[in-house]
């Protein structure tokens, strides 16, 4: 039995614990913030708050104490919102393993230091622990649902991806390795971005064409970064790119394309995000980062400006569309703006 320690017990975290607890050779503990959410799994067997109707397995344990969680974790899976990253693994530093391998499965980026999140972990734990990032096409409720689902685990170390991927595959989960980190965590951090655009778009009344292309340039607008930073355009083309963007921005489940819906239709931010029960849109955060990276890299990112315009300085959904509408003719190459 492999002891797992899951931190975040949001829907993401949840649908995790029940794809490692359903194979029956792990023992998961699943830190929750919240006290009634870790009640309501210990004492029914489902996330009531957060992921409701899913049977969370019996070799599930809900705690909110981070050391109970994370005694003898050979594997520690961080799904916290990207804001409280650098907080908790200040906290949980102490009770790690030096053996512990870490698995980020948050997709953000820090606002402050424009840090993706292993290299957040990497900063807090200075230590030798290996580390990867889990990413790709996955809706907590259609993973905890059983529904085929298909993701990517990168990490520079190659014997923490086979083990993470021989660990949390099964017959409806299937995992595969890439060694390209980074651009693995911007794919899945910068589509929710696009994500917001699309649903702005939706609710404006606007159609397929409209989508269609939001996502192609989108896609362009995140290789071009990922690139700039590093990672390599092909990994936008897979699952952490591509495969999530479509997801993300065309699925009814996503909380980010929801937040955009909201606002074409005219909804205001703070009312949005108080209407979300606790519920996180990473890229309402991610957006500043990204911006702020963009710049730092010189990399023009239309599409993720507007967004940044329009959640955080009050900039009409219609304007910015139409100023992306009417900019100067470019070229299509991803690698031009």
């Amino acid at each position: 039995m492999t002891d797992i320690a899951i931190i975040g017990a949001g829907a993401w975290g949840t649908g995790l614990a029940i794809v490692l607890g359903r194979k029956g050779t792990h023992r998961v503990r699943l830190w929750a913030h919240e006290i009634d959410v870790c009640e309501s799994i210990n004492q029914t067997r489902i996330n009531e708050k957060f992921l409701p109707a899913r049977l969370v397995p019996e070799s599930v344990e809900a705690t909110k104490n981070l050391a109970a969680a994370l005694e003898g974790a050979r594997i520690v899976v961080s799904v916290m919102p990207s804001q409280h990253c650098r907080s908790l693994f200040e906290q949980m530093r102490p009770f790690i393993a030096p053996e512990a391998s870490i698995v980020s499965a948050t997709k953000g980026l820090e606002e402050r230091s424009l840090q993706r999140m292993t290299e957040v972990i990497s900063d807090v734990l200075k230590s030798n622990h290996s580390i990867g990032a889990l990413s790709g096409p996955s809706f907590a409720q259609e993973v905890a649902r059983g529904d085929p689902t298909a993701i990517t685990i990168a990490s520079s170390d190659a014997a923490l991806a086979r083990t993470i991927q021989q660990e949390f595959s099964g017959s409806s989960f299937r995992v595969y390795t890439n060694p390209d980190v980074v651009g693995v965590e911007l794919g899945g951090a910068l589509k929710n971005i696009i994500a917001i655009a699309a649903g702005i778009s939706d609710g404006l009344g606007f159609g397929h064409n409209s989508a269609a292309a939001l996502i192609t340039r989108g896609l362009a607008e995140m290789t071009r970064l990922t690139v700039a930073c590093g990672g390599r355009a092909d990994t936008m083309a897979g699952l952490a790119g591509l495969g999530d963007l479509v997801l993300t921005c065309t699925g009814g489940l996503s909380r980010n394309r929801s937040v955009g819906v909201a606002l074409g239709k005219g909804g205001k931010l703070p009312d949005i995000i108080a209407n979300m029960h606790g519920m996180v849109a990473e890229g309402v955060f991610t957006t500043t980062a990204a911006v702020g990276l963009a710049r730092a890299r010189k990399v023009e990112m239309p599409i993720t400006e507007q967004m940044h315009a329009i959640l955080h300085h009050g900039k009409s959904p219609k304007e910015a569309i139409q100023e992306l509408m009417t900019r100067s003719g470019k070229s299509e190459s991803i690698l031009t703006s």
